[in-house]
């Protein structure tokens, strides 16, 4: 049944992008956590000991390049439901060790093939994982790319460091548009972390307005939060509702979808929609109105494939990751990846 629901709705987006595609100019943007891409060599000072060839994974070159592989496979197809042959213009992405892997992973056949270049700025995490940006530079020019660091609030805290927020200016479909690829603080600190990272995203977005009114703003990332909590709801004021987004506001597409039960990653049986991505007012219709003479949102997709679960044993139906129980899968990561679809009328 659920097959046959997923099928019909793929069906949908497709018949409406087709029918679309001689008025409409459609783009996806897209978010996937990748677990773990590290390559073989240590990175000084950063403790990237269990992802070496004597490593506690056992990280050698040949699994280095499955991975590469297996990520290249779901970046390339994401976005090919309803964008056959292209697929996102933007993908944003997160715990990649360094520019090494991203320009690996670049160099990949199916993502070579679409000219993705990437967004990169080394950040202060202790493991070392960053967030990056990959973009196909025909639809997206970037203009400017900057990190802005996270910021402890608490003074036993100032000497820690982790992941800052990725912060891409560009122009999609000649409007401005500005990127914030983040990945907040774990679960294994308090919710206190994340919400303060809500505040500080927060900041950045409203910095960016007041620079550019008319700035389109997308923030993406794995949150480590569900939509409903403080960090997303209330820190950062992402809306469950259109009709609640004010002018300046966020609208959180997500929060409705994980109400209905399903996620982007599973802890204990219960499916969590960490993984993202959250759309200014003005990329919003106003009421009810539909007119897209200008970029707006028009839909929300996790991303799935049969190959991402497991098949078989204790674990089936689970997300197939790189690495469980210890034992190397050749899996993609243990999260699902997310893309929105924006919309605008050809001239």
């Amino acid at each position: 049944m659920r097959k046959n629901l997923q099928l019909l709705f793929l069906l949908l987006m497709v018949s409406t992008a087709t029918a679309s595609a001689q008025r409409y100019s459609i783009y996806g943007i897209g978010f996937y956590n990748l677990e773990n891409l590290f390559d073989t060599q240590h990175d000084e000072g950063k403790n990237d000991y269990e992802y070496l060839p004597d490593g506690r994974n056992k990280w050698t070159a040949m699994k280095y390049a499955h991975k590469l592989r297996n990520m290249s496979t779901v970046l390339a197809e994401m976005g090919t439901d309803v964008l056959p042959g292209v697929g996102c213009a933007v993908i944003g992405v997160s715990e990649v060790e360094n520019r090494r892997c991203l320009q690996d992973l670049c160099n990949q056949p199916k993502l070579k093939a679409r000219n993705y270049k990437f967004c990169h700025i080394e950040g202060p995490d202790r493991r070392g994982v960053d967030c990056g940006l990959l973009y196909n530079p025909a639809l997206f020019k970037v203009r400017n790319v900057k990190l802005v660091p996270y910021v402890y609030e608490l003074e036993k805290d100032k000497d820690h460091a982790t992941r800052g927020f990725l912060t891409v200016s560009g122009t999609l479909s000649g409007e401005h548009v500005t990127i914030i690829v983040c990945h907040w603080p774990s679960r294994g600190v308090g919710s206190f972390y994340r919400e303060s990272a809500g505040k500080q995203v927060r900041a950045v977005k409203d910095s960016l307005q007041r620079d550019d009114p008319n700035v389109k703003v997308i923030i993406m990332g794995d949150m480590n939060d569900d939509p409903r909590d403080r960090s997303m709801s209330v820190a950062l004021g992402a809306q469950r509702e259109i009709t609640e987004v004010k002018e300046g506001g966020l609208f959180n597409p997500w929060w409705k979808l994980h109400d209905s039960g399903t996620g982007t990653l599973m802890y204990d049986g219960a499916w969590n929609l960490f993984d993202q991505i959250v759309v200014s007012h003005n990329l919003l219709h106003k009421e009810n109105a539909k007119d897209y003479n200008t970029l707006k949102y028009r839909r929300h997709q996790i991303f799935r494939r049969d190959y991402l679960f497991q098949t078989e044993g204790k674990y089936k139906g689970s997300i197939k990751r790189t690495h469980a129980g210890g034992v190397w899968l050749d899996g993609y990561s243990d999260h699902l990846p997310t893309i929105i679809y924006l919309m605008k009328e050809k001239k």
